[in-house]
């Protein structure tokens, strides 16, 4: 009888061992064609300004990096129009399948305290990542007789509604900072509002305004090239590559120096998982070397602070941005 049990112990225990090498084989092939299909999907980064600026270089760099590094498929889609509210509302709409991410900047808090919106920044949104700070730059064209932000401001408090500053918006962190220091200073500064960068930076180039407030990167190229002069770093230290340039907090304008960041997010709801594994790729990126010159160079300071970091970002700036707005009672329209 003994021999016995024991032939059938071994038999039921062949039988265990058969059925659990079988799951490990089904499981297996399971996680491969999960694997091959996260693989073969088609990811897209949306972002809600036209080609050309800084979004659009930053998204394009970290997509190629990620593409390579990753062996994905990574498609920029550039959805511009009403201040950035069509991408944002579109992608706040998608299910959350993991596949698209919005690079996005401080209008995602700053808009639902001005307009109407579809949306709501601190719950319709996954944060991924926060990538970088942009500090802004005051620039005047060359050809201005303006050396410094003191002679520019001194001008527009002498001369009110003559001196112009135009910036993205509105209701752009740039237009809210220059209401601002209207409002701090005194001086009759006239906003001049403009749909996206490169219309900012060609009304300065053809001297139809007589200022700009904008993020480094969109004016880096006119002001190596010697066209665009910067006056003051609008912003709470120096910048590297604008090592000779004071902040504008130096100059006495420290209003002007309202944080500027570009971020990914995702439709609320996106998996974890899959939030966490772009995160760590985004910060992977921005520490290779290559990749982080490329970023400075550019004015575009790697940050990398992400999900509840990010988060935390978020509602400060919500707060933060709503406090002002009541303050200067800015109007988006």
């Amino acid at each position: 009888m003994t021999m016995w049990r024991m032939l059938l112990a071994l038999l039921a225990n062949r039988k265990q061992f058969l059925r659990l090498a079988a799951g490990a084989v089904a499981f297996s092939i399971l996680y491969a064609q999960d694997a091959s299909s996260q693989t073969n999907k088609t990811f897209k980064f949306i972002i809600p300004v036209p080609p050309g600026g800084a979004v659009d270089f930053l998204a394009r760099l970290l997509a190629e990096q990620i593409s390579r590094s990753q062996g994905l498929t990574i498609v920029i889609e550039s959805r511009p129009g009403a201040g950035g509210r069509i991408a944002t509302e579109a992608v706040a709409r998608l299910a959350p399948d993991g596949t698209t991410f919005l690079m996005t900047y401080p209008s995602l808090v700053i808009d639902p305290h001005v307009r109407k919106v579809s949306y709501q920044p601190l719950t319709d949104f996954e944060p991924i990542c926060n990538l970088v700070e942009a500090p802004n730059v005051i620039v005047v064209n060359s050809a201005s007789s303006y050396r410094s932000l003191g002679e520019l401001m001194n001008a527009a408090r002498s001369r009110p509604g003559d001196v112009t500053m135009a910036s993205i918006g509105p209701a752009s962190n740039q237009h809210i900072a220059i209401e601002a220091v209207k409002r701090a200073s005194n001086v009759g500064l006239t906003y001049v509002p403009y749909p996206g960068s490169a219309p900012t930076v060609n009304a300065l180039l053809g001297e139809h305004v007589t200022s700009l407030l904008a993020a480094y990167s969109n004016v880096s190229e006119q002001i190596n090239a010697g066209k665009l002069r910067a006056l003051a770093v609008a912003a709470p230290k120096r910048v590297d590559v604008l090592r000779d340039i004071p902040t504008a907090g130096e100059a006495g304008y420290k209003d002007f120096e309202l944080e500027n960041w570009f971020g990914v997010v995702a439709p609320a709801k996106t998996p974890k998982d899959i939030a966490a594994q772009f995160a760590g790729w985004f910060t992977s990126a921005m520490q290779l070397p290559d990749i982080r010159a490329k970023l400075v160079t550019q004015g575009l300071y790697p940050v990398g602070a992400c999900g509840v970091d990010f988060a935390a970002l978020l509602r400060k700036q919500y707060d933060d941005f709503g406090r002002i707005i009541r303050e200067v009672n800015l109007k988006a329209e």
